[in-house]
C-alpha cells in the first residue's frame, strides 16, 4: 500500500524546521552563575558603600569568591570557559573593534576578541576592587583576612603610652595609620571607578555585538545556549 504522498502544509513544516537555527550549548553554569553573581555582587557593594558596612562587606566577600573560582575555572573549567580558549592580543581585540564599527566582525560562539579581553580586564579590575576593599577594612576595623597584615587605626598609638617621647611615637604611629588608611581608600575608589567605566564600556559592546551578529547575547549568559553555525 502506497504512502499517501505529502501535502503542501507538511512540506512547509518541514522547511520550517529546516531553516530554524540550530542551538549550541556555549556558557557552563558556573560562567553563567558566577557571570550575575559578579554583576549583583558588585551592584549591591557599590549601593551599600555608604549605609550598610554588613551587606557592603559580604558583598565584597562574594565578589572576591566569585572572582577566584573564575580565574581556577578559566584553567580546568569547559571548553568555552578556558582562558585558552578564548584570550587573543591586544590586535585581535582591536580588530574585532573596527570590523564591528564597519559591519565586518566575525562572529564568535564563545567571546570574541574584544569581550575576552574585557573579561580579563574586569576580572583584574574587580579582584582589585575586593582586595583594596578588605585592606581598607582592615586598616579602618582591624577585621577581614587582611588584619593579620594591616593594623587597624589607632592600635599603633593605643600600644604605646607613657612618657613625653613614647607619646611622640604614638602621634607618628598613628599618623602613619592614618596615612595608609587613605591610601588603601584612594587605591579602592580608583577600582572602583576604573571598574563601573569597563562595566558601562562592557554592555555598549554587548549591545553593539548583539546587533551587528543577530542573537541576543544577555540571553545566551541566561540560557547558555547560542546559534550554531556561523
Amino acid at each position: 500500500m502506497r504512502e499517501p504522498a505529502p501535502t503542501d502544509a507538511n512540506n512547509s513544516e518541514v522547511q520550517i524546521v529546516a531553516a530554524e537555527p540550530r542551538s549550541v550549548k556555549v556558557w557552563d553554569p558556573v560562567v553563567r552563575i558566577g557571570h550575575w553573581l559578579l554583576a549583583g555582587g558588585f551592584l549591591t557593594a557599590y549601593l551599600t558603600a555608604e549605609e550598610n558596612q554588613p551587606i557592603h562587606v559580604l558583598a565584597g566577600y562574594t565578589v572576591a569568591t566569585v572572582v577566584v573560582l573564575r580565574i581556577l575555572w578559566g584553567f580546568v573549567g569547559a571548553k568555552h570557559a578556558r582562558f585558552a580558549s578564548f584570550v587573543r592580543g591586544p590586535g585581535a581585540a582591536f580588530g574585532y573593534l573596527a570590523g564591528l564599527a564597519s559591519g565586518k566582525s566575525k562572529r564568535s560562539i564563545g567571546h570574541n576578541p574584544a569581550g575576552a579581553a574585557m573579561t580579563v580586564a574586569l576580572l583584574i579590575c574587580i579582584g582589585g576592587t575586593a582586595i583594596s576593599g578588605m585592606a581598607l577594612l582592615a586598616a579602618e576595623e582591624g577585621e577581614g583576612p587582611l588584619a593579620v597584615f594591616i593594623t587597624a587605626e589607632g592600635e599603633g598609638a593605643r600600644a604605646v603610652e607613657g612618657s613625653v617621647e613614647e607619646r611622640g611615637l604614638a602621634e607618628d604611629a598613628e599618623t602613619g595609620e592614618e596615612g595608609g588608611e587613605e591610601m588603601f581608600e584612594e587605591v579602592h575608589e580608583l577600582f572602583v571607578n576604573f571598574t563601573l567605566l569597563l562595566i558601562g564600556l562592557h554592555i555598549v559592546g554587548v549591545i553593539a555585538s548583539s546587533l551587528a551578529h543577530r542573537e541576543n547575547l544577555v540571553r545566551a549568559m541566561i540560557t547558555g545556549r547560542k546559534r550554531g553555525g556561523d
